[in-house]
């Protein structure tokens, strides 16, 4: 036994070495625990193959799916301040923004670009869940009326992707201040004649489903999408009543009215092509207009 031990079984290791693994191959559906090969769900959209369950979408991979040969151009974002109240919970709120811009990429949770979906130009905003729950602070508020303004300068729909777990507490009133801001752009769109769609993504909740993301001349949910205000425990508690169940989910809206249509992700470009398409028919551009 020692022999084989000391002697046979080192000799075997060494030549059949294992392979160490990557831990970031594989993707576990959180619906149906189902496995999947990772660039296999990347390139399905990150649905999943085996019960179609949306997962949460990054926000580049997200304008790659939109635009016509994933070609657009991003707009740039003003800049705005960090810390404006100094504020620190367990941790310095500038320091939050630094690991959130390290892991996302992004300087805050918003990316904006103009392109052609079918044929039709359009500017796109994707909120980034990714980036600190998608929170909408003085930046979020920023983007959303920098890329109104451009649509208006391009004669141009807005469509805008929602994603965010409400207001960010770390800007506090400043936060709350981008809700009536951010209605003004829409109404900005609305003066200039230029629809506004609103792509409900999972989760779309608080002081954003309270603002901008319900105010859509269209609305279009992702198949099983959160989409609500105050969370469903909260809900139960004041009204002493146990909700119906998918209750704050896109289907139950879409029975009930909230929402115009549910459309699988990757179905989501032909559909925006052709609504838009259809909204925008007998408009002439600032260009063709003045000449």
């Amino acid at each position: 036994m020692n022999w084989l031990n000391n002697y046979v079984k080192p000799k075997l290791q060494k030549m059949v070495r294992s392979r160490e693994t990557p831990d970031n191959l594989w993707h576990k559906c959180k619906s149906c625990n189902q496995m999947i090969y990772l660039k296999e769900f990347a390139a399905n959209a990150y649905v999943c193959s085996h019960c179609g369950h949306h997962d949460r979408m990054p926000p580049k991979d997200r304008m790659d799916l939109i635009f016509d040969r994933h070609q657009y151009e991003l707009i740039e974002m003003p800049k705005t301040k960090d810390d404006p109240l100094k504020f620190r919970d367990t941790k310095k709120y500038t320091e939050r923004l630094k690991i959130a811009r390290a892991k996302s990429g992004n300087d805050d949770a918003v990316l904006t670009a103009v392109g052609k979906i079918e044929g039709n130009e359009a500017v796109v905003l994707v909120q980034n869940f990714f980036f600190m729950g998608g929170s909408m602070g003085t930046a979020v508020g920023d983007g959303i009326v920098t890329a109104a303004r451009k649509a208006v300068e391009l004669n141009a729909p807005f469509i805008l992707f929602s994603a965010a777990g409400g207001a960010r507490m770390q800007e506090g009133i400043l936060s709350l201040m981008q809700m009536p801001r951010t209605t003004i752009a829409v109404d900005m769109l609305r003066d200039a004649g230029l629809p506004y769609i609103v792509v409900l993504t999972d989760p779309t909740t608080g002081g954003v489903t309270a603002s901008y993301a319900m105010l859509g001349d269209i609305q279009i949910a992702e198949p099983g999408a959160l989409i609500g205000f105050a969370g469903q425990r909260v809900i139960e508690q004041t009204i002493r009543e146990k909700l119906p169940e998918g209750f704050q989910r896109a289907e139950y809206l879409l029975e009930h009215g909230m929402v115009d249509m549910v459309t699988p992700r990757t179905e989501l470009k032909e559909t925006l092509g052709r609504v838009i398409g259809m909204l925008m028919s007998g408009k002439v551009a600032p260009t063709q207009a003045a000449e």
